[in-house]
């Protein structure tokens, strides 16, 4: 039974992830190499607490206590203790390697590892793992709090107690589980970021503007987000990478990043996160960028 979490990255994903472990009575260690980052996250999660607080109604005791849950760290010993280890670090593969190996000296025995990765093959990053039979995909929803479903991908040496254990622990935390097949970016992504890599080649070859596309979703298909939007929101570099990692291991030419996609990435023009993507956020209204 898992009591004590571990989430490696304080990028959006980790602490989003911190966020619902301690909102749900989990001990939580989130660990970064930075420590501005891991100040950030914290001030984030107590935010998010906050405003989730003043909406359902809660004690606004309950986000002392939850924030009295987590624990910061830069080294991977602070984790020796954890039943759950959750990687949320960059969409990198040989980054994500990197940790795995390093965190063997450090883990207990019985430990599990959770890697919240959105594309990447677990069958192929457990191998880094000293124990592919505790590991397993646990791929979160942005943003983590009020997004409801987590995939969860076995990869092929993952133990059904792995598997069991992990899905409880995701329904413990409110999430609805979908369980995924091992293949290149499981269900959300193998749908999503083909029509977003569309949207693109639609702007690209001068189809429609940015303006044009978003709306024709929104209104044509009622997607809350249109498809340039939604881009921006995830990040352009990660849109990316998991088109990269599609294009690559299913060898499928529909699955070309568009070259704009990748030349705004190029740029450092990675969405929201940057303050400008196929928008500028530099002001109170969005304005798009071509």
């Amino acid at each position: 039974m898992t009591q004590k979490v571990g989430v490696i990255g304080a990028g959006q994903m980790g602490h989003g992830v911190a966020h619902v472990s301690a909102g749900h009575g989990y001990e939580v260690t989130l660990v970064d190499i930075d420590q501005d980052a891991l100040d950030q996250a914290l001030e984030l999660v107590r935010t998010g607490l906050e405003r989730q607080a003043v909406k359902h109604g809660e004690d606004p005791a309950s986000v002392d206590a939850a924030m009295a849950r987590i624990t910061t760290s830069t080294n991977y010993s602070s984790l020796a203790d954890c039943d759950l280890v959750i990687e949320s670090a960059t969409e990198n593969e040989e980054l994500k390697r990197k940790i795995f190996v390093e965190l063997a000296e450090h883990l207990k025995p019985e430990a599990w590892i959770g890697t919240n990765t959105s594309s990447i093959s677990i069958t192929r990053l457990a191998t880094a793992s000293d124990r592919p039979e505790k590991f397993i995909g646990l791929h979160f929803m942005n943003p983590v709090p009020a997004m409801k479903l987590v995939e969860v991908i076995r990869g092929l040496q993952t133990s059904e107690d792995t598997y069991t254990q992990c899905c409880e622990f995701a329904e413990i935390l409110g999430k609805t589980v979908a369980s995924a097949e091992d293949f290149p970016a499981f269900i959300v992504n193998r749908i999503l970021l083909p029509m977003i890599n569309e949207a693109v080649y639609t702007l690209y070859e001068g189809v429609g503007s940015v303006t044009g596309i978003d709306t024709s979703l929104k209104l044509g298909a009622n997607h809350p987000l249109g498809p340039l939007e939604l881009a921006d929101f995830i990040g352009l570099d990660t849109c990316l990478a998991i088109m990269q990692v599609l294009y690559n291991d299913l060898s499928d030419s529909k699955y070309r990043p568009c070259p704009l996609l990748v030349k705004y990435v190029e740029a450092g023009w990675l969405g929201r996160k940057t303050g400008r993507g196929f928008y500028d956020y530099s002001t109170d209204t969005p304005v798009p960028t071509r």
